[in-house]
């Protein structure tokens, strides 16, 4: 809801950047998305190591 707030001031007080941005921001999604994935896949990573290295301590009863 704010961001379409943000997006209609900015098309009273500056309408063609506002119609660029709009046309835009679909290209921006979709050189995003690798990015995104590669976070993805990451976090991943790191929750899997973070699963073997507490594994021992769970497997003994810690909490």
């Amino acid at each position: 809801m704010a961001s379409l707030l943000l997006w209609l001031l900015l098309f009273v007080l500056c309408w063609p950047l506002a119609l660029l941005a709009l046309l835009l921001w679909p290209i921006v999604w979709l050189l995003s998305l690798p990015f995104r994935l590669v976070g993805i896949a990451v976090d991943g990573a790191f929750q899997l190591l973070r699963a073997i290295v507490t594994l021992p301590a769970r497997l003994l009863g810690a909490r």
